[in-house]
């Protein structure tokens, strides 16, 4: 029964997510005014959020992938070599507005380290190899944002982004979360009610996404009323990086020969977007910038749409288990 119910959340976790965001618009629209002691909650969910995530990937797992040099560096070439280059094209075709600039590159320039590595194991992908790689992804892109901002808007936007910030957030949201987690397995194989305790917080990660997603959507949703037709502006960059990507990180895995598990991983890693880690980042901006939290909330809503999307097309389509299935994008393979 307890296997099952779980499942049964794990199947139905896209209508839960769907119907905390539906639940976060009713409140951030009918009281405004809850957004105030929402806001607050949003670090210590995530923290909650990725400490049961990780509890699910098994850590003798992870120090394997740890080994997997292949798949770092990859990841670590297509979050922080292809995607600048794709997010400066694809941003040339927003209003070249600072405030909506520096929204739209705070979130695309930064790799996902949360919810990734669930929609990976919902499509069939090696949620090991991203668990692995999110200390470093976090870690990197904490040192690049800041000169990437410079780059492409100059000096007088990368002074406001602080180490500060990102510092409190690693530590408060991956390496406490991260130590907690190995904590209760190392404990789980000892003790019998450490076992108890990791079987119950099995339950927990779709129900503390939607719970994330609530808090982060019902406390900034009054910032993207108020400026409706600004942020629209945005969106189809968004859905334009979430076609581009997938088909990026699938050429990418097919010429380096990865196998489907890491292919998908790979693609995941490729496209998700830092939305709610960032989050707290965007909210230290200057009162100039007031708006740069809503443009990267708006980038969750399109991207948790695209997942939709995605964690079907890419085992079914993109990268199917049987190799005669594979989409012809491994480009110089012979048959």
């Amino acid at each position: 029964m307890t296997r099952f119910s779980k499942q049964w959340i794990q199947h139905n976790q896209v209508a839960i997510y769907a119907v905390a965001a539906l639940l976060a618009i009713v409140v951030g629209l009918g009281l405004p005014s809850a957004s105030s002691v929402l806001e607050p909650l949003i670090n210590p969910v995530l923290a909650v959020l990725l400490y049961v995530t990780f509890l699910e990937i098994p850590f003798v797992r992870i120090r394997r992938a740890f080994r997997n040099g292949r798949f770092m560096a990859a990841a670590l070439g297509m979050n922080f070599v292809v995607v600048p280059i794709v997010v400066f094209g694809l941003t040339r075709f927003l209003p070249q507005e600072p405030v909506i600039l520096v929204g739209a590159f705070m979130v695309l320039l930064t790799p996902c380290i949360d919810y990734v590595i669930t929609f990976t194991e919902l499509a069939g992908g090696d949620a090991e190899q991203i668990t692995a790689a999110t200390p470093a992804l976090m870690l990197i892109q904490l040192l690049l944002l800041p000169l990437y901002l410079w780059l492409f808007m100059g000096q007088q936007v990368a002074e406001f982004i602080e180490a500060g910030p990102f510092i409190e957030a690693f530590i408060v949201i991956i390496a406490l979360p991260l130590t907690l987690a190995w904590a209760t397995e190392y404990w789980a194989e000892r003790s019998e009610r450490g076992a108890q305790l990791q079987d119950t917080m099995g339950w927990l990660p779709v129900p503390m996404m939607g719970v994330t997603l609530f808090v982060v959507i019902a406390s900034q949703l009054p910032r993207v009323q108020d400026s409706i037709g600004q942020i629209a502006s945005v969106v189809p960059v968004y859905v334009a990086f979430l076609v581009i990507m997938p088909l990026v990180g699938r050429l990418v895995a097919g010429l380096l020969g990865m196998e489907a598990g890491e292919s998908r991983a790979l693609v995941f890693t490729s496209v998700t977007r830092n939305s709610l880690v960032i989050l707290p980042l965007a909210l230290a901006l200057p009162s100039g910038y007031a708006l740069a939290p809503a443009v990267v909330v708006t980038q969750t809503l399109v991207e948790l749409t695209g997942m939709v999307v995605l964690t079907r097309i890419v085992p079914a389509w993109l990268v199917p288990d049987s190799p005669d299935q594979i989409l012809d994008l491994d480009v110089g393979q012979s048959d």
